[in-house]
């Protein structure tokens, strides 16, 4: 495996040091150790992928010297328009190291959701004209090679420049900082609690990531089927704007979605085509535990933001903040009683159960027993 620190070294000596980009699971202990170890004005956990590539053409734009984009390779999808039309050598020229957490790599066991984006990833990269080097747990003693490439192609070219990241690359390098939660309750259980006093015909949205996961079992607990509920598996940021397409469509039933401070972050757009379409049927929920729970704990940057005035900007009719369970049993009652769209926002814990399982029904599964049961 390749030590953070080796790595950070390598960065430094190719004149690298500046950072950003969007956490991911295969890299959380590079982005750890980058956290640790480089100043807030270095680094720069970004709103989503093409926001980072815009950071770091800033970056390069006013030192000159060439910055580093973390991204999953999901990510890529986010970061093309601007990949394509700002740092490309057709047009401004501007050298970047993106590093890719390659999830659904051909031949590596992963969840559905990333097996096409990993099957595409080296032709997608090499569609867009970006050079690329495959780095995994035995490219150690290959390093000073791999990086010489990437910084003559940087010299020559001033264009991007990838290293695809395997499966378990980086060693295990913990966090030295501590992010404060911003409650008490986690997560889990602040959706049993929602899924327990809505009302069995309503519709529930779930955001990509660990909530789909606990709202997913919690239903095998309840031994109720998942008919009721689409869970966004991938697409992170988009499950308010699949909520709000249902709501549209459905008038006369209840749409919850259960959304991430981080989703709603990458996407906060999504806000303000909610508040002006206005579905009186929407209800939307935010589970704000300030952090990336799914991919390894990083901050988000929702400690620094008010949902709830920026819901009330964008149109919705009334916001909610619970702190504790005694809250979200009160809130929950008063967002069933108002006409929406309605903003509940949860304060949680970060962290999960350990041993929290994964959907054993796969996202077709799940999408045609969803349609019945709205349609029903």
């Amino acid at each position: 495996m390749i030590k953070s620190s080796i790595f950070f070294k390598y960065l430094k000596r190719h004149g690298i040091n500046f950072f950003t980009g969007v956490p991911d699971s295969l890299l959380k202990d590079f982005c750890a150790y980058i956290d640790d170890h480089v100043p807030n004005e270095k680094h720069v956990i970004s709103s989503n992928e093409g926001g980072a590539i815009a950071l770091a053409a800033g970056h390069y734009l006013a030192t000159g010297k060439t910055p580093l984009v973390y991204m999953q390779n999901s990510g890529l999808g986010n970061a093309l328009n601007p990949l394509v039309s700002l740092a490309d050598k057709d047009v401004y020229k501007i050298p970047m190291l993106l590093v890719i957490g390659w999830r659904g790599e051909p031949g590596v066991k992963d969840e559905p959701q990333h097996k096409k984006q990993g099957k595409i990833t080296p032709a997608l990269l090499e569609t867009l004209e970006i050079p690329y080097a495959i780095l995994s747990k035995n490219s150690s003693a290959n390093l000073e090679n791999i990086f010489k490439k990437a910084s003559s192609y940087f010299k020559k070219e001033s264009a991007p420049y990838a290293f695809l990241i395997k499966k378990d690359t980086f060693a295990p390098h913990s966090f030295g900082k501590k992010n404060s939660a911003p409650g008490k309750l986690s997560r889990e259980e602040a959706i049993q609690e929602i899924i327990n006093l809505i009302d069995p015909k309503d519709i529930v949205i779930s955001t990509t990531g660990k909530a789909s996961r606990e709202l997913f079992e919690y239903r095998e607990f309840l031994k109720q089927g998942h008919k009721k509920d689409f869970l966004t598996v991938g697409s992170m940021g988009h499950s308010s704007l699949i909520a709000l397409g249902i709501a549209l469509s459905k008038p006369k039933r209840q749409v919850y979605c259960l959304d991430g401070d981080g989703a709603v972050i990458m996407h906060m757009g999504h806000l303000g085509v909610i508040g002006k379409h206005a579905p009186e049927n929407f209800k939307h929920v935010i589970f704000n535990n300030g952090v990336h729970d799914s991919v390894g704990g990083q901050e988000t940057g929702a400690n620094h933001i008010k949902f709830a005035p920026l819901a009330k900007i964008a149109g919705y009719k009334r916001t909610f903040l619970a702190k504790n369970r005694g809250d979200l049993i009160k809130k929950i009652a008063l967002v069933k009683q108002n006409k929406g769209p309605v903003l509940l926002e949860i304060k949680v814990r970060h962290g999960s159960r350990k041993n929290l399982g994964r959907p054993t029904v796969s996202p077709a599964e799940n999408k045609k027993e969803f349609m019945r049961f709205i349609e029903g």
